[in-house]
């Protein structure tokens, strides 16, 4: 593997510890915050769920300045988005205003969802994609354990009055260093190749990431980019019959991965350590926890990719996932509320194995290279458009709902997940992104 090849997949992964960051960051915080502007159930929910809506945003339309204006540019302003986000944040003066800082971040994180898979994807050979590609996860969830870890280490240290906003601020300082790192990357081989027409600037980034590569492969890998693109001068249709297979892959494995609980056992992670007796902040301390499972299980998980494949990481999650969570359904039923936290530590373990480290290398492989910008948005919209809804529903199912049951609902959409694996998904290891056409039997246009 090529230093260039590994410093720039790394530098735009970094991303993704924002993302995870940003994201997990208000678990700490988010009890605070209902104290503080007496937020009902409803007001509550919009709060917690602000950054996921602009996330939603981000991701509908991270594929516009992704084609438009190249991956490298939009990655640097992902960074100024959650610098902005950080800072408003932190110092927000009333619920209104916190809310808008959140979604400025949400929208940064919906972009990066789109920009860095996509950046990495595009520069990676193929027999080392899942790794390369799965650093965006990885980096993900070090970030939620960073989280974690800041939220537990503020909220022991600093006065509780202005410790949450402490905790949401932080985050401008690795916000800041992202953005300066990002100014010292290539532009995507692919995307000045098939749509920013510098066929000679591609073919040399092509050569920075692939020194083992002769001229004549590095000509025929630029012609092939090029064929997979199709015809230029015409505008790109997505929602299309041929694209049929790719669309549905992508909606559906991001669908299953938010309907399996992920991010409100994240985000609600101390509420829900309390349910089962534990004080503050042994929750707190628990949630930390959560962090260090996620990040040694998805280093597993970008062990295993290239290994085994994306499939059979998918087989994996899903069984872990059943098992949790129907175990986690019979303890809170029955008040055996003591394997509860070694069932959520599972339940993360299963996520990161499978559906962590699978879905943005998958979506990110499984389109067209004139396709690939406005799959991966759908992929991402999908995923924050589930991820907002249950976030913001979460407080009032709570209310409502016996944990039993919520926990019931998400193994029920898991085993649904298992039966999708088995059925439709395809394995995607070791395939080159302009032979996964063929692959997928999307006809040429």
């Amino acid at each position: 593997m090529g230093n260039r090849l590994l410093v720039w997949s790394v530098t735009a992964s970094l991303a993704g510890f924002l993302f995870g960051f940003d994201t997990i960051v208000i678990s700490g915080a988010e009890q605070k915050i209902q104290s503080v502007w007496d937020l009902n159930s409803t007001l509550h929910g919009l709060c917690m769920s602000a950054a996921l809506w602009g996330t939603v945003l981000g991701a509908l339309f991270g594929g516009v300045p992704a084609e438009r204006f190249g991956r490298r540019s939009t990655l640097i302003w992902v960074g100024v988005l959650y610098f902005v986000s950080a800072v408003g944040s932190g110092i927000a003066p009333d619920k209104f205003v916190f809310m808008v800082a959140r979604f400025i971040g949400g929208v940064g994180v919906g972009i990066a969802t789109v920009a860095s898979p996509l950046y990495i994807s595009e520069i990676s050979p193929a027999n080392m994609r899942g790794r390369l590609a799965g650093l965006f996860q990885f980096n993900i969830v070090f970030g939620i354990l960073i989280a974690f870890a800041s939220n537990y280490l503020i909220g022991k240290y600093v006065d509780g009055e202005v410790a949450w906003r402490w905790m949401l601020g932080v985050e401008a300082f690795p916000a800041l260093l992202y953005t300066v790192l990002c100014m010292t990357l290539s532009e995507s081989p692919r995307w000045l190749i098939a749509h920013g027409n510098q066929r000679e600037a591609g073919m040399k980034v092509f050569r920075d990431v692939n020194p083992e590569l002769s001229d004549q492969e590095i000509e025929s890998l630029a012609d092939s980019v090029l064929a997979s693109a199709g015809d230029l001068t015409t505008k790109a249709k997505f929602f299309t019959w041929r694209l049929r297979r790719p669309i549905m892959l992508a909606f559906l494995v991001a669908f299953f991965n938010q309907l399996s609980g992920i991010n409100a056992i994240l985000y609600f992670a101390p509420r829900i350590f309390e349910w089962t007796g534990l004080e503050k902040n042994a929750a707190l301390l628990q949630s930390l926890g959560i962090g260090v499972t996620n990040l040694v299980f998805t280093y597993v998980g970008l062990w295993l990719i290239d290994r085994f494949g994306r499939r059979t990481l998918l087989y994996i999650g899903s069984f872990g996932y059943i098992a949790s969570l129907g175990l986690c359904t019979w303890a809170f039923s029955v008040g055996s509320y003591g394997i509860v936290p070694a069932c959520i530590f599972a339940f993360i373990a299963a996520h990161a194995v499978g559906q962590g480290a699978v879905i943005w290398v998958f979506i990110s492989e499984i389109f067209p290279n004139r396709n690939r910008a406005a799959g991966q948005a759908l992929g991402s919209s999908t995923h924050w458009l589930f991820a907002a809804t249950l976030t913001l529903v979460f407080p009032k199912m709570a209310e409502i709902l016996p944990p039993a049951a919520i926990f019931g609902f998400f193994c029920f959409m898991m085993v649904l997940q298992l039966i999708w694996v088995k059925l439709f998904v395809p394995e995607t290891k070791g395939v080159p992104l302009e032979e996964m056409q063929a692959k997928l039997g999307i006809a040429d246009q």
